[in-house]
């Protein structure tokens, strides 16, 4: 028989392991997360006398049988063991620090792009050619590149293709038949070898690149058909006044090779995101000579390509706060000193820095309109793209107008941008760029540097309009400027923006709870474990839960930590330390846990064990109330003492807060730490309750959370009255 089976632990298939025997749920993507708190598991369950005793140590739920999983054979000394001991993370390197800042020798890679593409919006079809020049930082010698290729996505015969299911909302949905064409590669001058493996392929340099600074150039040119539909990231969509074009993740870019995976290559299934390089990119994009182009970074040839009244209108809306119409719908776009009447097209030429890729859209239905918001905020430099002023643009067609356009609800869809900006900048940290574009189009809801697509044009959708948009808006933080790996750790991008959304929104509707981040809300909505713990790569979480996971759960788990453990003052600078330490470069989950500890000077290894890596809920409960003499009086002596017993009867821990109120009507909170479940799932708690004059209250009502800033699952034992 197997340790496995002795112990009562089975392996599962997707890669992270569930300890039902120990009341547990220990899951993890590898095995760095099991070892540890496995081992002193075991040595926690060998120490203990009662650890096979088949009965439940700790107080049982309401709604949970005494022979469940989570709660055969294990005391509460044992179980909680685990918890307290954290999650493992790699010990601290030169690379990375022990305060879980960058180390001294902290490197990151650097990709320069120069692309040119063509718009054939007939053919529906891109053709470009690009000119990439990777910088190698680490310190060793590179002696191949890899290279994403996501639209072979696209192709009908790709992983992700096979994946993807009936009606979802990601993969090759409309099974079109896509992909990259006529690929050819040349290094410094000379052809070379590419070998293409599904969504990434395989340079083999002649030379390998040195270590610590040297560089390679790399030339390739292609082609791919446009998808109609693309993993909602991209797409085509018909209006009244032609096509609207909305184009990401549509080049061959370089994969990242950093100090802890070194070539990340996991492939594009469709549900995980993207992780890439910080760079510059120079872009000139040849589009029919109808069409106004929105796009990441700054447009470097207005003059060129925009009518005389929509330069003057441009310039204008780099001065106000109010939003100006630039283009109207029926506005033609003739004139521009690079117009070609005869080709029918123009070339709108971009230029971004310090982004980790590029996005943009066309059309020739689009109404554009824009303001300015003034530079300022926490971690400003006063640059342009620093904190040095940001100017917001809107683009879409007339059926959008009345929600989008400035006189739809709340000021239509540029004030929301200017909005949100000023809010997160203010709360956390400043807009890192120099422009922000929202683009309604075909796709419902996808952030990249600089430039959002949301989806919704009804003109009763304000709400909604304002959720998609502070949320993609938001992503320019995490991960653009906090490049995360999103293939691996989604919640560190999506469930950190949700928790900056959180904030806003309740700024904006402050009689409104948001739908996600609130503890209680979730509680109510979550009374059973989950199914997955938070840190699983995106693309193994179960279907239909990526929302709930990644996004509500990790927005709940940081609100928790702000309102109800650390205090705003304690997390707020923690988490713009952690913000200032890493902009413009790449963390890890334990960069994250180690800042949050180092700044707020709180060990909270239980608090990312419990929310992040394990599955349970929270379940307190007031169990006995003492106080001799009662109402009715009785010895002084013994009556001015009160003891109440607390118990923890879910699988999560955290801090107890409590309401007293007394036979004299006056309150006071209690507070005791969460240590008090180290060793047990019952603590009893005792204090005086003689009033400033000295004469003996006593208690006629207890209250659990008052505040109501803990995700208790059981409010019915939440509550005491005499």
């Amino acid at each position: 028989m197997g340790i496995s089976a002795v112990l009562g632990c089975h392996w599962s298939a997707m890669g992270y392991a569930q300890n039902l025997a120990f009341g547990l749920s220990i899951r993890a993507i590898d095995m760095r997360y099991v070892v540890q708190p496995f081992v002193l598991l075991v040595l926690a369950i060998a120490c203990t006398p009662t650890a096979c005793s088949p009965t439940r140590s700790g107080p049982q739920r309401d709604d949970q049988s005494a022979s469940s999983a989570s709660d055969v054979g294990v005391s509460a000394a044992a179980r909680n063991a685990a918890i307290f001991a954290g999650p493992p993370m790699p010990p601290p390197t030169a690379y990375r620090a022990a305060d879980g800042g960058p180390g001294p020798e902290y490197w990151q890679q650097r990709v320069d792009y120069t692309i040119e593409a063509t718009l054939d919006a007939g053919a529906r079809r891109i053709t470009g050619s690009q000119v990439m020049v990777y910088t190698n930082n680490s310190p060793q010698d590179l002696s191949v590149l890899w290279i994403n290729l996501e639209q072979n996505l696209f192709r009908k015969e790709s992983d992700g293709a096979r994946m993807t299911r009936p009606s979802g909302r990601f993969g090759n949905r409309d099974g079109f038949a896509g992909g990259f064409e006529n690929l050819n590669v040349r290094v410094d001058g000379a052809p070379a070898s590419f070998n293409i493996y599904g969504t990434v392929g395989r340079i083999d340099l002649p030379t390998p690149i040195q270590a610590r600074g040297g560089n390679v150039q790399v030339e390739i040119s292609w082609a791919f058909n446009i998808p109609a539909y693309g993993s909602d990231r991209m797409g085509v969509d018909d209006v009244e006044d032609g096509a609207i074009f909305q184009i990401a993740q549509w080049f061959p870019c370089a994969c990242v090779f950093d100090d802890v995976h070194g070539w990340n290559t996991l492939p594009y299934l469709g549900q995980g995101e993207f992780y890439t390089n910080f760079g510059s990119y120079d872009v000139r994009l040849t589009v029919p000579a109808s069409h106004v182009v929105a796009a990441t970074g700054e447009l470097q040839n207005a003059d060129e390509v925009l009518p005389t009244a929509q330069r003057e209108r441009l310039s204008t809306a780099r001065s106000t706060g109010e939003t100006v119409l630039i283009r109207a719908a029926d506005e033609p776009m003739s004139g521009g000193q690079a117009s070609d009447e005869s080709a029918n097209v123009k070339t709108w030429h971009f230029a971004a820095k310090d982004v980790r890729t590029f996005a943009w859209a066309s059309s020739s239905a689009f109404v554009w309109d824009a303001c300015f918001v003034p530079g300022g905020g926490i971690g400003s430099s006063g640059d342009p793209g620093r904190g040095g002023g940001t100017l917001c643009q809107s683009f879409y067609p007339k059926e959008a107008a009345a929600l989008w356009g400035a006189e739809g609800q709340g000021g239509g869809s540029t004030q929301m941008l200017r909005r949100s900006l000023e809010h997160y900048g203010k709360m956390w940290y400043a807009y890192p760029y120099p422009s922000a574009s929202n683009v309604n189009g075909i796709v419902g809801g996808m952030e990249y540097p600089m430039i959002l697509f949301c989806g919704g044009r009804s003109p009763d959708g304000e709400r909604g309009l304002w959720g998609v948009t502070t949320h993609e808006l938001g992503h320019n933080w995490f991960p653009m400027m906090i490049n995360t790996d999103e293939r691996r750790h989604a919640w560190m991008d999506e469930g950190f923006n949700t928790f900056m959304n959180y904030y806003a929104t309740l700024e904006r509707y402050p009689d409104d709870l948001p739908r996600r981040g609130n503890p209680r809300r979730w509680a109510r909505d979550h009374r059973k474990p989950t199914s997955q713990p938070i840190d699983l790569p995106a693309d193994q979480v179960e279907p239909g839960t990526l929302g709930d996971q990644q996004y509500g759960k990790t927005a709940t788990g940081l609100v928790l930590l702000r309102e109800g453990v650390l205090g705003p003052d304690r997390f707020d600078r923690a988490f713009r330390e952690y913000l200032g330490r890493w902009a413009f470069k790449s963390p890890r989950p334990w960069d994250f846990f180690r800042t949050m500890q180092d700044v707020s000077g709180e060990e909270l290894g239980w608090f990312w064990r419990g929310w992040f890596y394990e599955t349970g809920v929270l379940d307190q409960s007031i169990a006995t109330v003492m106080q001799p003499g009662g109402a009715a009086g009785g010895d002084a002596g013994e009556s001015r003492s009160a003891r109440v017993t607390i118990e923890n009867r879910g699988e999560l821990v955290m801090p107890v807060v409590f309401k007293v109120t007394y036979d004299d009507e006056t309150t006071e909170v209690r507070h005791l730490p969460v240590a008090v479940w180290f060793s047990s799932n019952s603590w009893q708690t005792q204090w005086d309750t003689r009033d400033a004059a000295g004469k003996v209250r006593f208690i006629q009502k207890l209250e659990l959370d008052p505040e109501e800033n803990y995700p208790d699952i059981n409010l019915k034992n939440d509550a005491w009255q005499r």
